[in-house]
């Protein structure tokens, strides 16, 4: 055998490598001719909005079952034991297993160049490394019994809430237990007449709804399957405490007109657009499933949020997509707007999907796109899609891609210490997708898990940015990637996808191989790296401890953007602990570790545009920054000048909404007028101090100093010996705000 020259080998590949950055630079060169790094190219091929005309289909109006009131600290809640389970849950697919056809690879024919560069290139310069987490720690465990963990939480301005499949638990931001796990069973007890009070059964979510600081939780229960009652329960928090605040209760039936239809991966997702109609919802999906084996279709729902903010009765106004309607489809995914801007007055809602054919190793080249429409106060004009099928409002066209199946079997992620594999639920687009308005660019962020190579693997994060601006999908993304960090060969999978206010993002995700155990790890990029790359690299959040004894594995996870700042990732996954359970891990990162996220210098573009008004007319009211959440407050003041117009109400404005909003409570006095209020922290609980005030038409002030929780919309008067130490007659100049005492 003639041996190598490895002198020679070095030249060859440094030729290699000049050629293909040649190749590199001449088509970038091309291609930044016909502007296809541009998203206004992207945009001007793009599929106008072809949304269905108001009343030309027919929504279900359901009536949900509630509200009903829990005015009970969850400390002290009874305990309810949880439903019993199997240890592992058959997971629901569009098609049944074992899959039709011979699950023959795809060809390499829909490659383009431009992507074979990429991947030469990618060995060559392998990314950066992410900063470490900035906090990690334990959350619930196998309190079930069962597989898989459905992990799932959100971060708000001062809590973290963990759902998995049977229980949830709150936190503090520093990882502390403030209370749980509680089961479903204990906490949707009060819904009587329903199975929500004895067989909730998982498939969690969680929803931190900003613009209000208030929570929503929810999971499915029915007694059985196959079987005749199937339910979602909902919960949302009366205040901005989810531990002590109080709740309201809801429960919808899955599908009143087919009730032995199971609505199985339910997912949520939070759209606020006002207008009129408002489009102002907590959307919800769920595929549909009579038995095992039997998919019946998608359906998709639109709650009322308003009304179930106010704890009213509501109505949520529902759509059903038969098997045939949706195709190879499933599992769809609404977007959540959090982040950046709020969408321009009256935008629709956006849906993706992407199919899961009968046939392993089917090359795709689509991404499913729908509006949702809802009306309210004319449910007949709510719309979903196009025509009585409600087929897509746009097909948009993505690197080809295999789902990561194969026609036997999801269970394909190798471990390390065992032969046995991971789920890959590699057929689906996964949650959240991310609706982010970055100075008027609109944008839908998407991942899903696909399989390179097939069906030898190994499984990479496919992600998306689609440009939406105008309320008009694309016929093609501004940018995508399959994210492989340099082809090291780690299995990628389970991914989910935030973008923070400076417009950076983030995927976090599981990540296993025969050479480590599954590791919980996290990607990301600055909004000015270039197209199509996770250049920040990856970071382990959490290294693995064991192999899994089991095969599901998710079924997802979760990564949102922290509120307070707009910068730090919170992100919980599942891990194999030293007995080869799972168990759940929560953390949060940053580009830079404990700084501020470096963003690129913006180009200037001042403008000036008149806000909302203010739901009344005040004078003197002092106005109040309040770091924990981002919204400001006017407290007290008087709406005009003659006696007994006091003002005794704090209003908050939400620059997340642009919004206005009357907070609940009722200020202690009618001293309103040049209070001086600030922000002060005393025992970790950031407050409103006001002190000193008059009364409309008086020239002396009371020297009673009061302090206001905007968490809990709660007041409370200090003593008499508190009071300001100042002459009481004496007027106090308002408007000073201080936020920097401890």
């Amino acid at each position: 055998m003639k041996k190598k020259s490895t002198s020679k080998s070095a030249f060859f590949n440094l030729r290699i490598v000049i050629a293909a950055l040649c190749c590199f630079t001449g088509i970038a060169v091309a291609l930044l001719g016909t502007g296809a790094f541009s998203s206004a190219f992207a945009q001007a091929k793009g599929t106008k909005a072809n949304q269905a005309a108001p009343g030309t289909q027919t929504p279900d109006v359901v009536r949900m079952v509630g509200p009903v009131r829990l005015d009970q600290d969850l400390r002290k809640l009874p305990y309810i034991a949880p439903k019993e389970k199997s240890e592992e849950e058959r997971r629901l697919t569009r098609y049944p297993f074992p899959l039709a056809g011979s699950g023959a690879p795809a060809g390499s024919s829909g490659t383009s160049g431009l992507a074979n560069v990429q991947r030469l290139l990618k060995n060559v310069w392998r990314p950066a490394t992410m900063p470490p987490p900035l906090l990690t720690f334990e959350g619930i465990g196998n309190t079930c019994g069962c597989q898989p963990s459905d992990s799932e939480g959100d971060v708000g301005a001062a809590y973290y809430i963990e759902a998995i499949n049977e229980t949830f638990k709150i936190f503090d931001k520093s990882g502390n237990t403030l209370s749980g796990p509680t089961t479903y069973n204990s906490f949707f007890a009060p819904l009587t007449g329903t199975p929500c009070t004895f067989a909730n059964d998982g498939d969690p979510y969680v929803v931190y709804d900003k613009d209000t600081g208030r929570w929503l939780i929810s999971d499915f229960a029915f007694p059985s399957f196959p079987g005749s009652s199937f339910w979602q329960c909902i919960a949302v928090s009366q205040t901005q405490d989810p531990v002590n605040g109080g709740w309201f209760f809801y429960a919808l039936q899955v599908d009143p007109a087919n009730p032995t239809y199971l609505g199985d991966y339910p997912k949520f997702a939070l759209w606020n657009s006002g207008g009129s109609p408002a489009q102002n919802a907590y959307f919800l999906t769920m595929n549909l499933f009579t038995n095992n084996t039997t998919f019946n279709g998608v359906r998709a729902y639109a709650l009322d949020r308003a009304s179930m903010l106010a704890g009213g009765p509501a109505n949520a106004i529902g759509f059903t997509l038969s098997a045939a309607d949706v195709g190879a489809s499933y599992s769809f995914v609404a977007a959540t707007a959090r982040t950046g801007l709020p969408p321009p007055t009256g935008r629709n809602e956006m849906v993706l999907a992407i199919d899961s054919p009968a046939t392993g190793g089917v090359s795709l080249t689509q991404v499913h796109a729908r509006f949702f429409h809802v009306d309210f106060v004319t449910p007949s004009n709510s719309v979903f899609g196009v025509g009585p099928t409600h087929q897509p409002n746009a097909e948009i066209t993505v690197n080809p891609f295999v789902d990561a199946f194969t026609s036997t079997t999801y269970d394909l992620v190798p471990q390390e210490g065992t032969t046995g594999k991971l789920d890959t639920l590699g057929d689906k687009i996964m949650t959240p997708v991310v609706y982010y308005n970055l100075a008027g660019t609109e944008s839908l962020w998407a991942d899903q898990t696909i399989i390179e190579n097939y069906p030898n693997g190994p499984t990479a994060v496919r992600w998306y940015q689609f440009d939406v601006t105008g309320g008009n999908f694309p016929a093609t993304p501004a940018q995508q990637q399959d994210w492989t960090n340099g082809n090291d060969g780690l299995w990628r999978w389970m991914p989910s996808i935030a973008v923070d206010d400076s417009g950076n993002t983030v995927i976090g995700y599981s990540t296993s191989a025969t050479t480590i155990f599954p590791t919980i790890s996290y990607a990301g990029r600055l909004v000015s790296d270039p197209p199509g790359n996770l250049a920040q690299g990856e970071g382990t959040m959490f290294p693995g401890v064991s192999y899994f004894s089991g095969f599901r594995w998710g079924d997802y996870t979760r990564t949102e953007v922290d509120p307070s700042n707009g910068m730090d990732f919170w992100h919980v996954n599942q891990y194999a602990d030293a007995s080869h359970n799972w168990h759940t891990r929560i953390g949060k990162f940053n580009f830079v570790g404990g700084g501020i996220s470096p963003t690129p210098t913006p180009t200037p573009a001042c403008n000036w545009s008149a806000g909302p008004d203010m739901p009344t007319t005040l004078v003197r009211a002092v106005g109040v920054y309040f770091p924990a959440d981002g919204n400001f407050y006017t407290m007290g003041g008087r709406t005009g000048d003659a006696p007994g117009s006091d003002f005794q109400h704090v209003l908050r404005y939400s620059p997340g909404s642009n919004t206005w909003t009357q907070m609940g409570v009722t200020l202690p006095d009618n001293t309103m007028n040049n209070m001086a209020c600030g922000v002060l922290t005393l025992g970790g609980t950031p407050e409103i101090y006001c002190v000193g005030g008059s009364a409309a038409g008086q020239t002396t002030a009371t020297a009673r100093v009061f302090y206001y929780n905007p968490v809990t919309d709660a007041v409370t008067t200090l003593t008499a010996g508190d009071n300001w130490p100042g002459n009481m007659g004496t007027i106090l100049p308002g408007g000073f705000a201080e936020t920097g005492n401890k």
